[in-house]
């Protein structure tokens, strides 16, 4: 049976740009039900190969100052706007959601597969953060791929870091953006 409000949910479904997410971002009981949103994803072998860190609170500023550090040491002469940049990078909404690849050589499940699934819990967060109405949006800015800020970001060796999502309310309603022609990305294969 079709189920409308989710067909219309999904066409319509917009990512909200960082700077337009403010507060209040989600309370804790709201949240636990995102990240269990999150976890119902396709998982061959049922390892839960991906985690949630959640930055709230002063922690997101933390964690920034740490970037900013981490700028300086690789370039001393950062300018005091680069600075100011790299200790808001988790500060831009009131909450902020680590997604961590845990996919590692298994004898039956490829790790291709493992990423895949943290690719899918990513997205599900972020569809869950708009179905119960916050806007998000899933980042991966350079801190995500520098091995220096994992220690300040909770990301243990061997992890690899899916995403960022960022959620808030939304200040304004986020514009459309220009979506691929199907004729572009399909290959049909068969009569239907």
């Amino acid at each position: 049976m079709k189920n409308e409000a989710v067909v219309d949910f999904l066409k319509t479904r917009r990512s909200t740009p960082v700077l337009q997410l403010g507060e209040p971002g989600p309370g804790r009981a709201e949240l636990e039900e995102m990240l269990t949103i999150a976890s119902r994803v396709p998982d061959h072998g049922k390892l839960a190969p991906w985690r949630f860190i959640v930055y709230a609170g002063a922690a997101r500023a933390e964690v920034g100052e740490a970037l900013a550090e981490i700028t300086l040491e690789g370039d001393a002469e950062a300018s005091p706007e680069r600075l100011k940049l790299e200790r808001e990078r988790l500060t831009r909404a009131p909450l902020v959601i680590g997604v961590v690849s845990r996919a590692a050589i298994h004898p039956k499940i490829p790790e291709w597969e493992q990423i895949m699934s943290a690719g899918a819990a990513c997205y599900n967060l972020v569809a869950a953060a708009n179905a119960l109405g916050y806007g998000a949006t899933w980042l991966s800015e350079w801190y995500a791929f520098d091995e220096r800020a994992f220690a300040a970001l909770g990301v243990e060796p061997g992890e690899r870091v899916v995403g960022f999502v960022h959620i808030g309310t939304r200040k304004e309603a986020p514009f459309e953006r220009v979506r691929p022609e199907l004729g572009d990305v399909v290959t049909w294969r068969g009569d239907i």
